[in-house]
């Protein structure tokens, strides 16, 4: 038995130096692997950066020339100018809004300047001036977020508020969502934007709206006479507890006995000047409420910022030409080079 002992020792190292060879060479494969491909990359960085030095004359030259010629075609442009301004709708005017929104963008299309002054009061050589309307979700926050996913909540099913998470509902949530509302205005003309404003106010008003405030204003008519009903009430209540506590502290407070000896005085009557008083308070804060509610949403919307006097310089990055004509230079350049290299290498490949 004793002579058993070294040899499972042996086999057990022999074991053990197999598994660190294994492992060895592992680490082999995976630093030659990495290795292969950080060669792969230097080398085709080097030989790009070999092409780009080899033909730099030809390359930064083209981009100059392309860039002289866009900053010419960049000069050349007219200047376009921006303006925007917030709007708050009520009475799901919004929906009004947008429409007339795509329709003005129609008439410019239509290059219909007739309309387009007869709807801003405007002559016809600043309706030529105007480029572009749009419309956007107001600025938000968080809160909004949340008030606005609440909303929507309740207005599904049960099941499938289930589905529809917080992140998904802000991704795929339409225009119609919030409550403010973005306008700009791009124009050819700078201090066109203010003579705008008075024709975009108009379309607000549309009948849908007009019918849903009509019909606001009658249910805050009920609810103010049904609210005066109850303080008239609260009222008299009051006006009877008092004169009821007037007369017991007129009178004095009687006593009597019985045969048996007992012994009774009479009681005040109970009365709840306290909850009426809370009651009455309760009361006019919905009445205050209901007058704050009519004050605050008197017209069909509120605007919360207006165009100002002059617009300010736009330039979109699409037009931004100096930039753009180099970029497809050196991207036609180096096509042209990948090409000529692959036609001359397969000129150059034998089977």
């Amino acid at each position: 038995m004793s002579q058993e002992v070294p040899q499972g020792s042996q086999n057990e190292e022999v074991d053990l130096g197999h598994l660190f060879n294994m492992i060895g060479r592992l680490f082999d494969r995976v630093y030659n692997f990495f290795k292969s491909i950080f060669k792969s990359v230097l080398s085709a960085l080097v030989y790009v950066l070999k092409a780009i030095v080899d033909n730099y004359i030809i390359i930064f030259g083209s981009m100059i020339i392309a860039a002289a010629v866009g900053y010419g075609l960049e000069k050349t442009r007219k200047d376009v100018y921006l303006s925007k301004m917030l709007v708050k709708p009520y009475f799901d005017s919004k929906f009004q809004l947008v429409a007339n929104i795509d329709y003005y963008n129609a008439l410019i299309g239509e290059k219909d300047n007739k309309q387009l002054m007869s709807i801003f009061d405007i002559d016809e050589e600043s309706a030529k001036q105007i480029i572009e309307f749009e419309i956007h979700p107001g600025p938000e926050n968080e809160n909004d977020q949340i008030k606005q996913y609440d909303e929507f909540l309740r207005s599904i099913d049960s099941l499938r508020a289930q589905e529809v998470s917080f992140e998904s509902f802000i991704e795929n949530r339409s225009i119609y969502s919030g409550d403010v509302f973005e306008i700009s205005v791009k124009s050819h003309k700078k201090d066109i934007f203010r003579s705008l404003e008075e024709g975009l106010n108009s379309t607000f008003s549309n009948a849908y709206s007009a019918k849903k405030m009509k019909k606001r204003d009658s249910i805050l008519k009920i609810e103010k006479n049904r609210i005066i009903a109850s303080l008239k009430e609260v009222d008299s209540l009051k006006k009877v507890y008092i004169d009821i506590k007037r007369e017991e502290s007129q009178s004095d407070r009687k006593s009597f006995s019985t045969q048996d000896g007992f012994t009774y005085i009479e009681q005040r009557t109970e009365t709840k000047e306290y909850e009426l008083i809370e009651k009455q308070i309760k009361l006019q804060q919905e009445l205050s409420a209901l007058e704050a509610q009519k004050v605050e949403e008197d017209e069909f919307f509120d605007t919360l910022s207006s165009f100002p006097e002059v617009g300010s310089k736009y330039v979109d990055i699409r037009e931004r030409y100096s930039i753009i004509f180099p970029i497809l230079i050196f991207v036609l350049l180096s096509f042209l080079y990948l090409s000529k290299k692959l036609i001359q290498y397969v000129k150059s490949y034998e089977v």
